[in-house]
């Protein structure tokens, strides 16, 4: 499914001189982050070959709890993402800045 036309209807408003109220904004970056972190853990996952069960075993949480993080439907607590860093064999980087969060997984090296 295509989504581009919602951005653009968006960007159309925006410049129309609408603006979304702060609590609206800081819902979407909570999203987006949420996103982020759902996707990185998904392609590590594939990355290294294991299913959601294995995952959930490797890193001491549950299946459900995968499958909702991997679907963006949590907001997960720091002892549940540094235990799935390591279920990962990652170390999950966030860096914070006044607009703006970038989110990634680096896998470790193989010694």
């Amino acid at each position: 499914m295509d989504h581009s036309h919602w951005k653009l209807a968006r960007e159309r408003k925006q410049l129309e001189g609408y603006h979304e109220s702060p609590g609206i904004e800081q819902e979407r970056q909570e999203h987006r982050l949420s996103m982020a972190l759902a996707k990185a853990v998904y392609d590590r996952r594939i990355e290294l070959g294991l299913s959601q069960t294995e995952l959930a075993t490797r890193s001491g949480l549950t299946q459900a709890k995968i499958s909702r993080i991997e679907g963006s439907d949590t907001i997960p607590t720091l002892p549940l993402l540094a235990k799935l860093a390591k279920g990962l064999d990652a170390s999950l980087n966030i860096a914070i800045e006044a607009e703006d969060v970038q989110l990634s997984l680096t896998a470790h090296d193989a010694a």
